[in-house]
């Protein structure tokens, strides 16, 4: 889930009002009914507003605004109407209203009710060169069309797919944009082709050494028909049919997958993630990206500059911020004790008062094949170098410090992780 940028003043308009008031009632709300009455007047509400916003630049705006406003508060208060507003403005977004499309059958004209829903399909890389994004050709969506309907895609949907690998400082990143996407792939989806995005529209992609890319894409199907393939398995409700295909579309022994992979994102470890929805796409990805960074340090340590990771310590801490709060992993050397990497591990919303997670961070680092680990009990404030703007790590001493990479006259060594 989004968290609401604070940064602006926001506007208690009586849209924002009408919003927050439907929220609180479907959070509140004490039976199947009640939700169901609310959640339809809620849906409604933010289906209006992203309707609003496709009128023109003003009205995008105003609609991104009122969305944001009525957002804040409720998560300045730990309300549980967050929660049941942002899941209603991320499916609204996500799943489109119902579409009738018009059909002729025998010299008939009929119309049709189709659901869409908007996905994406998650990679995470990393690599000791840059991490490709940019354009799918087109051999390279066939191929990943064909692997979908064979693992993912129930039968009778139909799919567009962006002809665009983005990384995640390139995804839609308001609301508005994200449904004005979902539109244009819902259109697409009904006629079972892919979206060509223009390229002038994508800022270059910032890279890392660990980062995740994704393939943006929308379903269609007549209204009330499965969409996903696990949906039909007859035994769904004694087996485990989403488990099944998911390990089907993520093996790394479906050489027709791992194909593609390759191509996409040549001299790159990958590691394939599951199809979902796309905002639990991207918060999985999100989860998942945590642990495959600090492997993916450990071996970049390894393959770059022969470090095993016995010959290596961690130290783990909490690092409080205004907005955001993280845990910061140094990776030290056994001999001299400096500190030649760091990962970044940030919390999800909520996360703040795990305790288990120092724990889980530790439990990955001794899986990774590092033994001498310290977790500090204090917490420091966010501190980056004023010079660099990179992070800066704890020592073993509590200390907090700029990392030194082996080789540092070698400017094309990445010195962070995503």
């Amino acid at each position: 889930m989004k968290r609401p940028r604070t940064s602006r003043q926001a506007k208690q308009t009586a849209d924002v009002q009408r919003l927050i008031k439907l929220s609180n009632a479907l959070s509140s709300s004490s039976s199947r009914l009640e939700d169901d009455f609310w959640d339809i007047r809620l849906v409604e509400e933010v289906n209006q507003h992203l309707a609003n916003s496709q009128q023109n630049a003003e009205a995008a705006k105003i609609a991104e605004d009122t969305l944001m406003a009525a957002l804040e508060p409720l998560y300045q208060e730990t309300s549980p109407a967050y929660g049941a507003l942002v899941s209603t403005i991320e499916t609204c977004v996500e799943a489109r209203p119902a579409l009738v499309d018009t059909v002729i059958r025998e010299g008939k004209t009929a119309t049709a009710i189709t659901d869409a829903l908007m996905i994406a399909i998650p990679l995470l890389a990393w690599s000791r060169f840059p991490i490709p994004s940019g354009k799918i050709q087109p051999a390279q969506l066939s191929a990943l069309r064909l692997q979908l309907q064979v693992h993912v895609l129930a039968t009778g949907t139909t799919l567009s797919l962006c002809d665009q690998l983005w990384s995640p400082d390139q995804l839609p990143q308001t609301y508005v944009e994200t449904a004005q996407l979902a539109n244009q792939l819902t259109r697409a989806a009904l006629q079972d082709k892919d979206v060509q995005i223009a390229t002038t529209t994508i800022n270059e992609s910032i890279q890392f050494l660990s980062d995740s890319r994704y393939i943006v894409g929308a379903i269609a199907a007549p209204q009330g028909a499965a969409l996903f393939r696990w949906q039909q398995t007859e035994d769904a409700l004694e087996e485990t049919p989403l488990e099944s295909a998911t390990n089907a579309w993520t093996s790394s022994t479906n050489q027709a997958i791992q194909s593609i992979l390759r191509t996409l994102l040549p001299a790159c470890a990958v590691e394939l993630q599951p199809v979902r929805a796309y905002h639990a796409a991207l918060l999985s990805t999100d989860r998942a990206s945590r642990p495959w960074s600090i492997c993916a340090t450990i071996a970049y340590l390894q393959t770059a500059f022969n470090l095993l990771p016995n010959h290596l310590m961690a130290v783990v801490a909490r690092f409080n911020g205004d907005e955001n709060d993280e845990y910061r992993i140094s990776l030290i050397t056994l001999t001299g004790y400096r500190v030649i990497h760091g990962v970044v591990w940030p919390l999800l919303e909520t996360e703040n008062d795990d305790p288990a997670l120092a724990a889980e961070i530790e439990g990955i680092l001794k899986t990774a094949g590092i033994q001498e680990i310290t977790i500090l009990n204090q917490a420091f404030s966010m501190e980056s170098c004023d010079d660099c703007g990179l992070p800066l790590y704890p020592d073993p001493e509590g200390n907090i410090v700029h990392i030194e990479t082996p080789d540092e006259q070698n400017d094309k060594q990445f010195k962070h992780l995503h």
